[in-house]
């Protein structure tokens, strides 16, 4: 009884201090030794003295077995074992009052199938139950004196069937330490050399064993609980007790199985993101370096540019991320590069503009003004080439589409068509305020030039009211121009009378054509 108890604390103790260190599932095959303390169950081993049950071990003899076995995988929680045991089946022929007819012993050589279930995925140990069938031979070695002449066998084959529970420890990787706890009942009566008569009891035993097992490892062997058998791991060329084996926070069964990512480059794609990253961070593709395809991989996106690196056309103005980058040179955040008005999609394919410019010609409009708001050329300063620049124009008033009005010429005379008189008489009428405005207009655009103001009249009257008429008709003409601002020494007047004609005299039409103001620049 002390051998058993001292049993007892040797599993504990193991099982308080192993590590887990083995691998419980996916081991394949496995092959051991056990060995066992046998308890008979028979006639003898239920029976004390004076009939009672018996609580003693007087009728006790050392009874064991020995055993080898070899185990096959079926599934992570089901193993099939082949076991083959020898061992001796033993006791005191003992029965009530004390009575004592010696001692039986029979060599058992018992051979079974066992079912081994495991169902629990404990860390460090692994608890499992066990039955089975097969077979067993016996021998009588040694028959007590019990029999009082009843027919017994003394050798033979008979059934038998074991079943119990128990539970494996890790002592090293591939070294488990097995303890269990169980029994068998055969189908004889003879083990013990002695029938009661009743027959009704077949003999059995119970038994605790202690044995070492020995595991393999198969394909299926997860070590590192990665999502990858072992001859996966071998084949890949991973490091199957390594979970993640480059590093980069996928493990390795991830990576090869839901991925197709490089479980052996933190960086399949190379383009400086981790497949970590990119898979469960920027969501780009870690099988290619440039997911947008935008001409830019995604780590200089991300980590250099700041750009999308899943969208080509970051600021969406019409150009690739990448041909900003490498070719415009143009900011691929910003739609407007150099703040002008125009995109830069639209400076480089539309208008031919300078995108990082904003004043591609430098004529102090940018191009948007120019594009936009006075339809001039945004390549060329002086659209109208008239001498004048686009800027300048625009800011004096001129048509900068127009060279005619760049510069007024010295000498050229310009009829000043639309100024009327009353009739002999030298008062504006009020139809004329159009007229001398554009007047007006010249000389508050043009401020350095000086001009003359001319009258003319027709050939009716003398020659010397025409002369007087004519003069007092151009000092109107100045007196108001002079009036809206204009400086009186810029403007000279003079009436040529009807010396000057420009159409024939001798017809209404052509008399009108004479009546009339001439702006001339002077200076």
């Amino acid at each position: 009884m002390k051998k058993l108890v001292y049993l007892f604390v040797i599993v504990g103790l193991v099982a308080m201090s192993q590590q887990n260190y083995a691998q419980f599932k996916d081991w394949g095959t496995k092959f051991g030794i056990r060995g066992s303390i046998l308890f008979p169950e028979n006639e003898f081993a239920n029976l004390g003295f004076s009939g009672n049950d018996n609580t003693s071990f007087d009728w006790f003899k050392m009874s064991w077995l020995g055993e080898a076995f070899f185990g096959f995988e079926l599934s992570p929680a089901l193993e099939l074992s082949i076991n083959g045991g020898y061992g001796k089946y033993a006791g005191v022929a003992m029965q009530g009052e004390g009575t004592d007819f010696g001692e039986y012993e029979t060599t058992i050589i018992p051979i079974t199938l066992r079912f081994k279930v495991a169902p629990f995925d404990v860390k460090g140990w692994n608890p499992y139950f066990y039955v089975g069938g097969g077979v067993m031979n016996f021998s009588v070695d040694q028959k007590s004196n019990a029999n009082w002449g009843k027919t017994t066998e003394e050798d033979g084959w008979v059934a038998i069937i074991p079943a119990g529970i128990g539970a494996e420890f890790a002592l090293s990787e591939r070294v488990l330490l097995d303890f269990a706890l169980g029994g068998a009942l055969s189908s004889t009566y003879d083990l013990d050399s002695y029938r009661s008569g009743a027959d009704d009891l077949w003999d059995a035993y119970l038994n605790a064993s202690l044995g070492l097992t020995f595991t393999g490892e198969n394909c299926k062997s997860d070590k590192d609980k990665d999502g990858l058998g072992k001859c996966d791991e071998e084949k890949i060329g991973t490091n199957p007790k390594v979970a993640d084996t480059d590093g980069d926070g996928l493990l390795d069964g991830e990576e090869y199985l839901t991925y197709k990512t490089n479980p052996l480059q933190a960086d399949t794609d190379l383009d400086g993101l981790t497949d970590y990253d990119e898979v469960k961070s920027t969501t780009t593709n870690p099988l290619i370096a440039d997911t947008d395809n935008d001409g830019l991989n995604d780590g200089e996106e991300l980590n250099k540019y700041k750009t999308d690196p899943l969208v080509m056309d970051t600021d969406k103005e019409g150009l690739n991320d990448g041909y900003e980058v490498v070719t415009s040179k143009t900011n691929p955040l910003l739609a407007d590069t150099d703040k002008d008005g125009l995109t830069d999609a639209d400076e480089l394919n539309k208008y031919k503009t300078n995108a990082l410019i904003a004043d591609t010609d430098g004529d102090g409009l940018s191009d948007s003004e120019e594009v936009l708001t006075h339809k001039t050329n945004p390549l060329k300063k002086d659209t109208d080439e008239g001498t004048i620049d686009d800027y300048t124009e625009v800011k004096r008033g001129t048509d900068p589409l127009n060279a005619e009005d760049d510069v007024v010429k010295i000498g050229v005379p310009i009829v000043l068509e639309g100024i009327t008189f009353d009739v002999a008489k030298t008062t504006i009428k009020p139809e004329s305020e159009n007229t001398l405005r554009k007047a007006l207009k010249t000389l508050t655009t043009y401020t350095d030039i000086s001009v003359e103001i001319a009258g003319h009249t027709d050939s009716d009257g003398s020659a010397k009211s025409n002369l007087k008429l004519s003069q007092g008709r151009a000092d109107s003409v100045k007196e108001w121009l002079v009036r809206q601002g204009v400086d009186a020494n810029r403007i000279s007047t003079k009436g040529y009378g009807e010396d000057k004609p420009i159409g024939d005299n001798k017809t209404k039409e052509g008399k009108q054509k004479n009546r009339r103001i001439e702006f001339t620049r002077t200076k």
